[in-house]
């Protein structure tokens, strides 16, 4: 099995923080609402800005996992962009390989 390249691993670093956080928020989301039941007057407007809060972290996290996976997008679209043929091979390679694999369930 070939190693990952460098730019590879940090891709995936960058993918298992944005999920992880991603992860975070919704338990926390959930947390929030489950509590907000009860809640009347000035617990709701508390409740309200904590909720806030937790939406802009979450756009927070995305712009930056945005910012970080720019160069990686820029760069496949280079490549595809420069070698258009050997995409297509490519990708009608993997289209069969996952036909065989499906068709034979």
């Amino acid at each position: 099995m070939a190693r990952k390249t460098a730019a590879q691993a940090a891709e995936d670093q960058i993918k298992d923080q944005a999920f992880s956080e991603l992860q975070t928020l919704i338990e926390e989301s959930e947390k929030l609402l489950k509590s907000s039941a009860s809640l009347v007057g000035e617990e709701a407007e508390t409740l309200r800005g904590q909720i806030a809060l937790k939406l802009q972290q979450a756009r927070d996290s995305v712009s930056s996992v945005r910012e970080r996976t720019l160069p990686a997008v820029e760069a496949t679209e280079t490549y595809i962009g420069g070698h258009p043929w050997q995409t297509v091979a490519i990708s009608a390679g993997f289209g069969l390989v996952v036909g065989l694999l499906l068709g034979r369930r």
